[in-house]
């Protein structure tokens, strides 16, 4: 499957804005909103997650707070373009995003304010910025999908790099578009090398994948037996199982030896753009997703990793400090644009 052209001059927007404009982040008491907070009951939120996974969440926001929100979703790296693109112009004051790597390229391209020091700290370090300039909202793990009826926990390999062999040709499902695989080759980029990584993609694309717009699609498909493996997130999984009963999925989870790059868990995350630095609005729907009711709307609802202190893990989930790879730091997941150019080099994208 390939990128639309629009979608690719957006990313090409990436690659220069994300080089030209690294500064040092805006002072932290006008970019909190302290010095001058405004207030006029509504602000605008580009949301690169799912309508039916939030709007729900935002609802309630909008029905406890009384204010109100515009919200524009759309694909987390189009809309990640979209707003270098349009700069200080941009008519949204937060950004909500699906992976940590979207977010480290708007920060270094200067477009976001500094969160207070009360928002950030909600969150333990290692899953949310390191300058203050967004927030971790929930974690995500990577794991492999496999078809419980063909194959036996111990045939899944423990690592991605397996994936590369012969044996293993016309039978992976990946979704090279969607942020979170971005992300991931992103990850063994950093872990392992560039020449590593260029290896690795250039077999997995020699070996005949299967190519899909996005983890819902890769899960279904290794559900109805259309392929053995698949590379995702594990909150689609518990998600379907939630619904249709665990023992009535084909579709089985297999989660990465820790330490490899397939087994990294990354995060959703929040930023309040320097549009919406002074706007107390925007603010204070950030600190709301921070929040032990959002925290626990994410943990019912979406099976995701909550990042906040007493609020417990989706059950069944294995321990979220077990997943962690210790040396990933998530704020080198920046350089999406040479992901991008690394899969388009070898025809996944």
């Amino acid at each position: 499957m390939r990128m639309s052209p629009r979608f690719l001059a957006l990313a090409a927007g990436i690659s220069v804005l994300a080089l030209t404009g690294c500064t040092a982040p805006a002072d932290t008491d006008d970019a909190a909103g302290t010095s001058a907070p405004e207030e006029d009951g509504a602000f605008t939120l580009y949301s690169g997650r799912d309508e039916v996974l939030v709007q729900p969440l935002i609802d309630q926001f909008e029905e406890k707070s009384g204010i109100e929100v515009e919200v524009r979703y759309g694909n987390t790296a189009e809309l990640g373009a979209l707003l270098l693109e349009e700069g200080d112009a941009t008519p949204a004051q937060v950004f909500l995003a699906q992976d940590a790597g979207a977010l480290g390229a708007l920060s270094n391209a200067d477009l976001f304010a500094t969160l207070p020091d009360a928002t950030t700290s909600k969150v333990p370090a290692g899953f949310t910025s390191t300058d203050d300039t967004w927030v971790g909202v929930t974690g995500r793990a990577r794991v492999i999908a496999y078809d419980g009826q063909e194959m036996t926990a111990d045939e899944v390999p423990a690592s991605v790099d397996a994936f590369t062999e012969p044996e293993w040709a016309g039978r992976l499902g990946v979704a090279p578009t969607n942020a979170s695989f971005q992300s991931f080759v992103t990850a063994y980029r950093v872990l392992n090398g560039e020449d590593a990584a260029d290896a690795w993609v250039e077999a997995i694309a020699a070996n005949d994948p299967q190519i899909f717009d996005n983890n819902r699609a890769i899960l279904a498909a290794v559900d109805e037996g259309v392929i053995d493996v698949g590379l995702l997130n594990h909150y689609y999984w518990f998600a379907q199982a939630a619904e249709t009963g665990a023992e009535n999925m084909r579709a089985q989870l297999s989660y990465p030896e820790a330490g490899d790059a397939g087994s990294i868990v990354n995060v959703t995350g929040a930023g309040l753009l320097q549009s919406g630095a002074t706007d107390a609005d925007a603010l204070t729907f950030i600190d709301f997703l921070v929040s032990a009711e959002a925290q626990q709307y994410f943990v019912d609802e979406t099976f995701e990793y909550p990042l906040i202190e007493g609020i417990d893990a989706p059950e069944g989930v294995p321990p979220l400090d077990s997943l962690v790879n210790s040396e990933l730091d998530l704020a080198d997941l920046e350089s999406l644009e040479t992901t991008q150019a690394l899969l388009g080099k070898h025809g996944l994208i």
